[in-house]
């Protein structure tokens, strides 16, 4: 890991104390972008965690040279070759990091793993009842689409034919009376701290590379590309509008097809046709480019405008605290702004302080790049997602329909579409309905008895507790310590003196158990900082996590960011488009609902009959 400079560590202490008197979202905003900087600096000196015994693993420029000039300037599919001295970094297969040191990771004994029973975790704290929806009034329905969109781009596990037996307590109403999942699959042990504490592979690349969208192998993206011309993504086109390929399940053929819903449908199909508009773009000036030249370039400027839109759209909505909007802002523009950035370029080379981390120079912080597991596990959103959603009607803004979720899901998430619904209306009533609050029972009853398309039935939240156990994700409290945060003293303490929810959580984990506390249960149940979309203790994840992605990649942090690469209309199509841009782009209708909204993933305007929709349709 790398050591900070002494005037980082003079940062860190300084910050420390501080803390000790008022927390860092309590301070004026000004001073609070420097305390999330010591934040910052503490986590990269002491939560990367490398998970291989060798640097050698990551591959060498000798024993993986680039194996086609075009990958110097291009994204491969694999995510091979980001990193041209670990050529291996960050590819598909490669194994998930940690945030934590790995002797705090080990795999739990059998009675660790379902202490206390994780079905119990689900039905006590985890499930939502009938009629108690909370809603996310900060957000809309497409900023729950959204993260699932960008976690497929990030990580997915590998599952092994062993089975985890969870037992059912008394009464439980489990339909086939028996819980049986899948174990997440091991790694081979390298060596003996493998033995101990496992490591798992990802399935997907760990870079910020759109391949939900293109796929995780050059196969991949090639058969999605099929027979278009200049670059372009294969589309179907029905009528006035272009809808994703199916295959002969009814699912999309696109990148990553998993876990599929409407909330997708929406959003591959969007950046599908973002990556097509792009190809448009550079043909009309580069009419003499082979189609290669442009698919290469336009999922370059793709990508760079979702990582875009994340940074300083999403999680600003999410987490609409005043100094993460300027904190995330800085990430990208520096604190001079966008608008010098624009006006001058980088002022100062290195600096992302200043100039912002696009064009800064990729640095790994002495760990390779991976995605953590402690990432994948802050990132358990499953309450995001409503039990129905009411669709409306443009230009009118007429209630069409209010559809339960298991109607809209797998096969099932285009009917809509194919019934009269245009992807317009689609994304005006996710705009205009809210998500499921970041809390405790509120996860879909839908969800926790999902049906796979395995022919299994799951409850994620079952899955989600035994999933963070099983991978030596640390307890809710042991986290914290790692994570340089103070341990909450007892139930009460947790719950921010909620009387009712710390008699439940004593219920399930025990009157002295507060150490047993899940991740997931201590995140959901813990107050929040005023604005915050999730909880402070996850949030310490994506202050470290969030600047990573953008600062180790070559071609956002690095050589391969300039208009030599991108070209100068590719590096401005990213810089000078925001979400609204992309979406009334595709689909001009929209534009009257998002006329004043400082941020589509907020909620929009409510146009004609849709004026006095208040949720009631959908969250009742």
């Amino acid at each position: 890991m790398a050591r900070p400079s002494l005037i980082d560590r003079i940062i860190v202490a300084i910050f420390k104390f501080v803390n000790k008197l008022v927390v860092w979202h309590k301070l004026p905003s000004f001073i609070g972008i420097f305390n999330l900087l010591a934040f910052r600096i503490e986590l990269r000196a002491k939560n990367l965690v490398d998970v291989y015994p060798s640097a050698q693993s990551q591959g060498t420029e000798e024993d993986d040279p680039v194996t086609a000039s075009q990958y110097l300037v291009a994204r491969n599919s694999d995510g091979k070759f980001n990193s041209l001295e670990q050529p291996l970094m960050g590819c598909t297969g490669m194994r998930f990091g940690r945030n934590v040191p790995r002797e705090f990771t080990a795999a739990p004994t059998e009675e660790e793993l379902m202490t206390p029973n994780p079905r119990v975790v689900s039905e006590r704290l985890l499930a939502r009842q009938p009629g108690k929806f909370k809603p996310a009034t900060i957000v809309n329905l497409l900023a729950a689409a959204w993260i699932q969109f960008q976690v497929h781009d990030w990580a997915f596990h590998y599952e092994s034919f062993e089975e985890i037996n969870v037992p059912l307590p008394p009464g439980d109403t489990w339909p086939s009376g028996h819980m049986r999942l899948p174990r997440t699959k091991r790694d081979t042990p390298l060596d003996s701290t493998d033995k101990k504490c496992p490591a798992y592979r990802n399935a997907n690349t760990a870079w910020w590379d759109a391949s939900q969208l293109y796929g995780s192998s050059e196969a991949l993206t090639k058969e999605l590309r099929g027979n278009s011309v200049h670059g372009k993504l294969k589309m179907s086109e029905r009528g006035r509008e272009a809808f994703l390929p199916r295959d002969d399940k009814g699912l999309p053929m696109t990148g990553f097809n998993s876990n599929w819903w409407i909330g997708l449908e929406l959003l591959h199909t969007l950046f599908a046709l973002e990556h097509n508009a792009v190809c448009d773009m550079l043909y009309a000036k580069h009419p003499d480019w082979s189609s290669d030249q442009l698919f290469d370039t336009a999922r370059l400027v793709n990508c760079a405008l979702m990582a875009k839109i994340h940074t300083v759209e999403w999680t600003p909505a999410i987490l609409a605290h005043p100094t993460l909007k300027i904190a995330m802002n800085t990430n990208w523009w520096g604190l001079i702004g966008e608008k010098l950035t624009k006006m001058l370029g980088r002022i100062s080379k290195n600096s992302e302080i200043i100039s912002g981390i696009p064009g800064s120079g990729a640095d790994q912080d002495d760990v390779p790049y991976s995605i953590t597991e402690e990432f994948v596990a802050v990132y358990r959103l499953h309450s995001l997602i409503p039990d129905d959603i009411a669709f409306f009607s443009l230009p009118t803004g007429a209630h069409s329909a209010t559809i339960p979720i298991e109607d809209l899901v797998f096969s099932h998430a285009q009917e809509p579409l194919d019934k009269g619904t245009t992807f317009a209306d689609a994304f005006f009533s996710f705009g205009i309905n809210y998500p499921g609050a970041i809390t405790h029972h509120n996860m879909t009853s839908f969800l926790r008895q999902l049906p796979h398309p395995d022919g299994t039935t799951r409850d994620m939240g079952t899955v989600d507790i035994l999933r963070d156990r099983e991978r030596g994700v640390p307890r809710y409290n042991t986290f914290r310590r790692l994570f340089h945060m103070p341990p909450v003293a007892n139930f009460l303490e947790l719950t921010g003196g909620d009387k009712a929810l710390a008699g439940e959580l004593a219920e399930v984990y025990g009157a002295d158990g507060i150490e047993k506390v899940d991740l997931l249960v201590g995140c959901l149940c813990e107050p929040l900082p005023k604005g915050f979309g999730f909880s402070d203790t996850a949030f310490r994840v994506f202050i470290l996590m969030a600047s990573r992605r953008l600062k180790s990649d070559r071609f956002i942090a690095g050589s391969g960011w300039n208009e030599k690469v991108y070209t100068k209309e590719g590096m401005a199509w990213v810089q000078n488009n925001t979400m609204a841009d992309v979406l009334k782009r595709h689909f001009p209708e929209l534009a009257p609902a998002l006329e004043g909204v400082q941020n589509p993933f907020a909620p929009w305007k409510k146009v004609g009959k849709a004026a006095g929709y208040k949720g009631k349709e959908t969250n009742a």
